[in-house]
């Protein structure tokens, strides 16, 4: 039986050290808080703006816009080598229980890419380099949360490294 992180390797085409390659160095450093926010403002204005793809928009109609950019930029912060901020506000990012209510497919995967590709290549203080650990750790985890939908019949607890808080660096 194959893992949820051979899974994802498998369906998203990147490797497990090439996911976890934003592991090397804290980005947190690198970009700043206000990077990640810019991200995720632009990546949650695509996704509530997104006229092409209804069904994609409707998974996001019980949420608030602010309260998810602010979910998405305090995780990306807390996974990428800054302060614990997500889970000293809501606790353990639990990635595969807290996205249970959503309808997690490889269609959605792929256009939820689609819009974190373009908001990446929007967010300028994001250097090249910086994009594609971001991009590799974001496709794999986009793909681990889909081998874990499978779970939601199943009913198993697999523990997540995608939850795991790198230290920040003083």
């Amino acid at each position: 039986m194959q893992t949820l992180q051979e899974k994802a390797s498998q369906w998203s085409g990147v490797d497990t050290a090439d996911a976890f390659a934003i592991d090397d160095t804290s980005l947190f450093q690198k970009l700043g808080l206000q990077t990640f926010i810019n991200l995720s403002t632009n990546f949650y204005t695509r996704v509530y703006d997104d006229e092409e793809e209804e069904w994609f928009r409707s998974i996001f109609s019980n949420s608030k816009k602010e309260e998810a950019i602010q979910n998405q930029y305090e995780f990306f912060v807390q996974r990428m080598g800054g302060p614990p901020l997500y889970s000293q506000r809501k606790g353990h990012p639990a990635l595969i229980a807290r996205h249970r209510p959503f309808p997690v497919t490889h269609q959605a995967a792929e256009r939820w890419l689609y819009h974190m590709e373009k908001a990446l290549e929007s967010t300028p203080d994001i250097d090249a380099d910086s994009r594609v650990k971001m991009m590799n750790f974001f496709r794999h985890t986009a793909f681990f949360l889909v081998a874990g939908d499978e779970l939601k019949t199943q009913k198993q607890q697999i523990p997540c490294k995608h939850g795991a808080s790198k230290p920040a660096e003083s």
